[in-house]
C-alpha cells in the first residue's frame, strides 16, 4: 500500500502555497535590507512576484522581476543564480523545514499578461460583447 501525500488535484497544496509565500517574504527582505554580498545585485530594486514549490517542497521557483524596468530582467536573474547558494542559506536560516529548497529564478511575466489582457479588453469587437446596453434589448 503506498503513502500517498500528494493531493490529487490539480493546484498547489496548502503547504505548498505557505511555504512559497515565507520563501517569497524571506527572499523580499533579504533583498531589500541589501544582506548579500554582491554590490551588483545590492544595487538593483528586485521584485518578487511569487514563488511556487514543488510537491516535496525541495523546489521552489522563484519569479521575479527588476522594478521599473531599472535593469533587463536577465541581468537580475543572473546576479540571483550567482548568489544562489547564500540566498538559499538566508531562507534555510528564516525557515523551519527539512530540506533547503533549491531556488530557481524566473521572470515574472505577469504584468506582461495583464497588459495583454488590458488590450484584448480594448479590442472594439470584445468591447461590443461586453457591452450590456445590447442585452435590455432581447426583452
Amino acid at each position: 500500500m503506498s503513502n500517498k501525500r500528494f493531493h490529487s488535484a490539480s493546484g498547489p497544496s496548502q503547504r505548498q502555497l505557505r511555504v512559497g509565500e515565507l520563501i517569497r517574504r524571506t527572499l523580499s527582505d533579504v533583498l531589500n535590507r541589501a544582506e548579500i554580498h554582491d554590490s551588483d545585485l545590492n544595487a538593483m530594486s528586485i521584485t518578487v512576484g511569487e514563488v511556487s514549490c514543488s510537491p516535496d517542497l525541495k523546489v521552489a521557483t522563484v519569479y521575479v522581476m527588476p522594478l521599473m524596468g531599472s535593469v533587463p530582467v536577465e541581468n537580475a536573474i543572473a546576479a540571483l543564480a550567482r548568489n544562489k547558494a547564500e540566498l538559499r542559506h538566508r531562507v534555510a536560516q528564516e525557515m523551519t523545514l527539512k530540506y533547503a529548497p533549491d531556488l530557481r529564478f524566473r521572470p515574472d511575466e505577469t504584468f506582461d499578461r495583464l497588459d495583454e489582457t488590458r488590450r484584448m479588453f480594448a479590442d472594439p469587437s470584445v468591447a461590443r460583447d461586453l457591452d450590456p446596453a445590447d442585452e435590455g434589448d432581447e426583452d
